[in-house]
């Protein structure tokens, strides 16, 4: 048998991928720990409880919120996102808790914010954690109030901004409320305060452990809408996301997101390319918790699909991404080289 002989390719593209470091310089997405952002959850408790359906994640009290803040800000983690776990008994119909000076929530925001000055932390102003309804709205006559809920929502940003939070992060997708976000804070004078709008929020099915961690899903009863569909986006629509994204603009955002990431891949390409402020991606509980499903069934390597994930996100275009994955995240691209 004769020696075979080249073929005359002059484009090769196996050259940049035959080692590590021709790769690394044909890379085109890079992903740190400066895009991630760590969402935790803060409860009036003694000691951290586990979440079951989202290993590896707790409520915590106010002093593990701190220490774990601190293990964050050491990894390269610039911020948190922080979600309050409100007790049954303190939940009303008017959501009226969520105003209080020394809530739970204002204190979790002080107590950050004294321990890591440079942390940033986002903080949300929907009313379902305090919400005896558990919708992010105020309920009347089995409606979703709008108008009322943005009044609400309003106090809820300037105490928080009075609490020392950097960002205001409203995931409720009441109609209006960036804007009105943005008055109410600069006539308290937080002119200096971020909003960063969850512009895409889809009605998505994977939310629940989310909902698990807080206890915050809608309660099924006569005449309340059980879901949340008519205030969140049609999972079949992203030409609406467009949309959303012109008048959160127009109102002042400065940052937008799409909640959730994987399955809103092209929303978040789309959001990109349209919008002239920073994009964020929410890869949510459903998304975590399906990766460490099969990892503990043995089907999946969880650090390697995790980052996959993490990159596919930033390739779409994400300049943050919050998700659970941030603190692992951080320490597996340390380890690699990746992240420096």
């Amino acid at each position: 048998m004769s020696e075979s002989q080249p073929l005359p390719l002059i484009e090769r593209p196996r050259r940049l991928r035959r080692t590590a470091a021709l790769r690394g310089i044909a890379r085109e997405t890079h992903l740190s720990a400066a895009n991630l952002i760590a969402p935790l959850f803060v409860k009036d408790i003694d000691t951290p409880e586990p979440i079951a359906s989202m290993p590896g994640q707790q409520r915590l009290p106010i002093d593990g919120l701190v220490d774990e803040a601190r293990t964050l800000f050491s990894r390269g983690i610039p911020g948190i996102a922080l979600f309050p776990a409100i007790d049954d008994a303190k939940k009303t119909p008017d959501a009226s808790g969520a105003l209080a000076p020394d809530g739970l929530y204002p204190r979790a925001i002080r107590a950050v914010k004294e321990a890591v000055p440079a942390l940033l932390v986002i903080t949300d102003t929907a009313l379902d954690p305090y919400s005896s309804d558990g919708h992010d709205g105020l309920v009347a006559d089995g409606q979703i109030l709008n108008d009322e809920t943005i009044t609400l929502m309003q106090e809820i940003a300037v105490l928080h901004a009075d609490c020392g939070a950097d960002m205001i992060a409203p995931s409720d997708m009441m109609d209006g409320r960036v804007g009105a976000i943005r008055e109410a804070l600069d006539t308290m004078g937080h002119t200096d305060t971020a909003i960063l709008s969850y512009t895409a929020k889809y009605a998505s099915a994977y939310y629940g452990p989310f909902r698990d961690a807080l206890d915050s899903a809608p309660r099924k009863r006569t005449g309340i809408p059980a879901d949340k569909k008519t205030y969140q986006m049609d999972p079949a629509n992203s030409d609406e996301a467009l949309r959303e994204l012109r008048l959160d603009l127009e109102e002042g955002a400065d940052l937008v997101m799409v909640k959730p990431a994987l399955p809103y891949l092209d929303v978040i390409h789309r959001v990109r390319q349209a919008s002239d402020v920073p994009v964020a991606a929410y890869h949510v509980s459903g998304e975590y918790a399906m990766l460490h499903a099969a990892a503990q069934n043995g089907w999946l390597d969880l650090q390697a699909t995790a980052l996959e994930a993490l990159v596919g996100i930033r390739r779409a275009g994400a300049d943050a991404i919050l998700t659970y994955f941030a603190k692992d995240a951080a320490q597996w691209l340390r380890e690699s080289g990746a992240g420096a």
